[in-house]
């Protein structure tokens, strides 16, 4: 697998359209990080980290849904393996005229843009949550 946060973000948006109420993905501390902010914000019911049946470290996602339709509208990959996308403090994209969220990887960890503006840094754009 060249891209596993594409990767989860794929099997995120596809359970969403699918209806699912929960969706394993393998476990890294990346994709960790990312589902914290993404519950932070409101996103997902929320994880856990659970074993396959052959042992290996799995996390599973609770989907969530307001009215019979999944929060998450839109899921983006922004920075990929190919091409890393860097932006600084001023330059961060605000998405849908701030409605969505911009998970950026920073130095001081992975956070989403609001809070990488408060804290006067920049860094990679991983991918955009409306």
């Amino acid at each position: 697998m060249n891209d596993p946060l594409g990767d989860m973000l794929t099997r995120i948006r596809n359970a969403g359209m699918r209806h699912k109420s929960t969706v394993r993905t393998p476990a890294s501390k990346l994709r960790s990080w990312v589902l914290d902010v993404l519950l932070q914000e409101g996103y997902i019911r929320g994880y856990e980290e659970v074993t396959d049946e052959r042992g290996h470290p799995q996390l599973e996602i609770g989907l969530k849904y307001y009215e019979g339709q999944p929060v998450i509208k839109e899921l983006k990959r922004v920075s990929t393996p190919g091409r890393r996308v860097y932006m600084g403090v001023a330059d961060l994209p605000s998405v849908r005229q701030g409605l969505g969220v911009s998970i950026v990887s920073t130095s001081h960890g992975v956070m989403s843009d609001q809070a990488a503006r408060s804290a006067n840094i920049g860094g990679e754009v991983l991918c955009t949550v409306f």
